[in-house]
């Protein structure tokens, strides 16, 4: 018997379990914890957000199915080898980070950071509007979001922009490659989208040297992982004038602690980590299908390159 075990929200875990049951009959399902220590050697399949402190109670796991879209919480080092790590790939995860971004986006672009100041101060003075052809976005990072981000904002009449380590082409974008074309892209990049992968490369990209080589008067939108940005570099930024705003999903730590300076910015926008949320039936969906592909010995959606972290 080859099972898949899942490890996360229980009243989920019951949706997961009748939907294996209805699609994969052939595979055992069952929901574990953390504090659920015998070995199993029938796990062939894990479904977890959060890594296992010692994965050796799996002896003969396959796959673990990373429950979000993103995979930084894992240390690949720690991860058994010949076990595939794979991220979430599904529909609801991408239209909603589609939503989120067109939000952002639309409320530095309408200069709504200003407007919410100026109420607090009982002020009344309108800015300069342009239309959105005339707003240049810059999107840090081409892969699946990032795409369907910049998808999104162009037919919304934005001009956009990419950026990725390496070469990539999109309808309508102008796509910029490696670390010799960076700072021609954030020269043309008004309001600044972070859909970067958190690695080692990638930890404090946003940070002062960044900002300095953005156009004065730019906003930023970070809706990758919170270790991509240095705060303290954002708050220079803003407070000397060379960034307008900023619209903040992520943070690290999540929350912030009480007292944070991010609570009381008045030129940041602050919210909860909501970009996306995992839709539970969709996400099932996905995870299926990947498991029908690895049984059939067809490359996976969304397999991770364990030397590129991503």
């Amino acid at each position: 018997m080859t099972s898949f075990a899942y490890r996360g929200d229980l009243q989920r875990g019951c949706l997961w379990a009748r939907l294996f049951a209805e699609r994969m009959p052939a595979i055992d399902f069952r929901v574990v914890s953390e504090l659920e220590g015998d070995v199993d050697a029938t796990v062939h399949y894990l479904g977890t957000w959060a890594p296992l402190a010692d994965y050796s109670r799996f002896p003969s796991l396959k796959v673990i199915f990373a429950l979000g879209a993103g995979v930084d919480q894992f240390d690949l080092s720690l991860v058994p080898p010949g076990v595939a790590l794979v991220r979430l790939e599904e529909p609801g995860i991408v239209g909603m980070m589609q939503d989120y971004a067109t939000l952002a986006v639309m409320a530095l672009h309408r200069d709504l950071p200003i407007y919410l100041e100026q109420q607090r101060r009982g002020a009344w003075s309108p800015e300069a509007v342009l239309p959105a052809a005339r707003r240049r976005v810059g999107i840090l990072g081409l892969g699946q979001m990032g795409a369907a981000v910049a998808a999104r904002l162009t037919a919304l009449g934005f001009s956009c922009s990419g950026w990725s380590r390496t070469p990539k082409a999109l309808p309508d974008v102008r796509c910029h490659a490696g670390n010799s074309a960076l700072g021609t892209f954030l020269a043309e990049s008004e309001i600044l989208v972070c859909l970067l992968p958190l690695t080692a490369a990638t930890r404090g990209f946003l940070n002062a040297a960044l900002f300095a080589a953005l156009p004065t008067g730019a906003s930023l939108v970070n809706m990758g992982r919170g270790g991509h940005l240095r705060f303290d570099d954002l708050v220079a930024a803003l407070d000397r004038g060379q960034l307008a705003g900023a619209v903040l999903d992520v943070f690290e730590p999540e929350p912030p602690p009480p007292g944070h300076p991010v609570w009381s910015h008045q030129r940041i926008l602050l919210t909860p980590h909501v970009g996306s949320v995992t839709n539970p039936e969709s996400a099932i969906e996905a995870v299926i299908a990947n498991i029908a592909r690895h049984r059939a010995g067809e490359p996976m959606r969304g397999e991770i390159d364990r030397l590129k972290g991503y």
